[in-house]
């Protein structure tokens, strides 16, 4: 019996299609577990969120962590997605001679209005299964923010939903404490 398998395209295959023009100059793609993935197009709203974050979390930086934007982090040999934002451990060179790896990652954050479903099934278990030890998905249609810590081969064995009124804190930094409501007035 012939069973069919599909090309899993690894980090090196991806840059060398990107070097010689299979994949275009500014194709919005990202690679997670072997497959070559187009990315939503971003609007203003989610656009919006994301540098208001990013402004929120630098002025709290003081030298901590680097705020990283729509950047890749190297997940594995098959995975290189672009999160919307990452707290990441600061580095000399600012990661000029690397992309961020798991152990990097202080916090991962996914900005999600079209993009939920695929957020949640799609890139949170790969999250998960690199050991990225927190993700925040800050879902912008139910006004939450949800926070997936203690990652393990199939998930995220802690799950907490956060509404307007609540506090967040990174795992990382837990003397940061982020009110919900200030989180989520960035998208209105």
């Amino acid at each position: 019996m012939l069973v069919q398998a599909q090309h899993r395209f690894s980090v090196t295959d991806y840059y060398r299609m990107a070097e010689t023009g299979v994949l275009k100059p500014g194709a919005r793609v990202e690679l997670l577990d072997g497959k070559i993935i187009d990315m939503s197009p971003i609007g203003p709203f989610h656009s919006g969120a994301v540098n208001r974050l990013i402004r929120l979390f630098g002025k709290m930086a003081g030298g901590r962590w680097l705020v990283s934007a729509q950047n890749p982090v190297h997940l594995d040999e098959f995975s290189e997605p672009q999160p919307d934002l990452m707290l990441l451990k600061p580095a000399a060179d600012d990661y000029t001679s690397r992309h961020p790896h798991p152990d990097d990652v202080l916090l991962l954050v996914e900005v999600a209005d079209t993009t939920l479903a695929f957020d949640r099934e799609e890139k949170l278990p790969i999250y998960a299964r690199a050991g990225i030890s927190e993700v925040w998905i800050l879902n912008l249609s139910a006004r939450q923010i949800e926070i997936y810590r203690e990652p393990h081969f199939t998930g995220y064995g802690s799950t907490r939903i956060l509404r307007s009124g609540d506090f967040a804190s990174p795992l990382a930094f837990p003397d940061v404490e982020l009110g919900v409501t200030e989180l989520l007035s960035l998208a209105k």
